[in-house]
């Protein structure tokens, strides 16, 4: 009987991986384990890149996904609990791409319903690298992922821990690449 069991979780298992493996996440700003330009740093507090939100494209969508949400997070921040650079949600399942620049900061509502939540920053809106002078190596963790709900009803101001819960409360599948960024000054 516990033979049985096992495989049973086994399998089990491996049907959520496999499906979680479908869908695929890919950027022409950042590529997977590579360093990222100055283009997508944050403008303040003594950083001097572009601030410029990077172009995330996404496919193999599973079939029941009725929206779509996208987190950057930096586990490495010395915050003890990371830093959330990037949240937007209530994507419409059509949607296969965001480009490069449309996660302005301040702005909460963006084109066909999407949201941008509140980032560590204390405002909406994209909010690229900068981690401390002479601090290893940032990692940002761009993740899509597919939920089984068309919106999230959150208030505007919903902060990125928060949409984040929900997220991951919703999420059915989900695919990320990771950037990497060293500020040496």
């Amino acid at each position: 009987m516990k033979k049985i069991l096992v495989l049973a979780l086994l399998m089990s298992n491996s049907v959520t991986y496999a499906k979680s493996k479908e869908l695929e996440v890919r950027s022409n700003s950042w590529k997977d384990g590579e360093a990222i330009t100055s283009n997508h740093v944050f403008n303040s507090f003594g950083c001097t890149g572009q601030n410029i939100s990077p172009e995330v494209s996404w496919r193999n969508l599973p079939k029941e996904a009725k929206s779509i949400a996208l987190t950057i997070f930096d586990p490495d921040a010395p915050t003890g609990s990371g830093w959330w650079h990037w949240v937007v949600y209530n994507i419409p399942p059509k949607t296969r791409s965001l480009a490069s620049g449309i996660g302005k900061s301040g702005v909460a509502k963006l084109d066909n319903g999407i949201m941008q939540g509140e980032t560590d920053f204390g405002v909406p809106g994209y909010g690229g690298p900068c981690p401390p002078v002479g601090d290893k190596p940032h990692h940002y963790i761009i993740t899509v992922h597919a939920l089984n709900v068309e919106k999230l009803e959150l208030p505007a101001n919903a902060p990125a821990a928060m949409v984040s819960y929900y997220i991951n409360n919703h999420s059915i599948a989900k695919a990320s690449l990771t950037g990497v960024y060293l500020r040496e000054k």
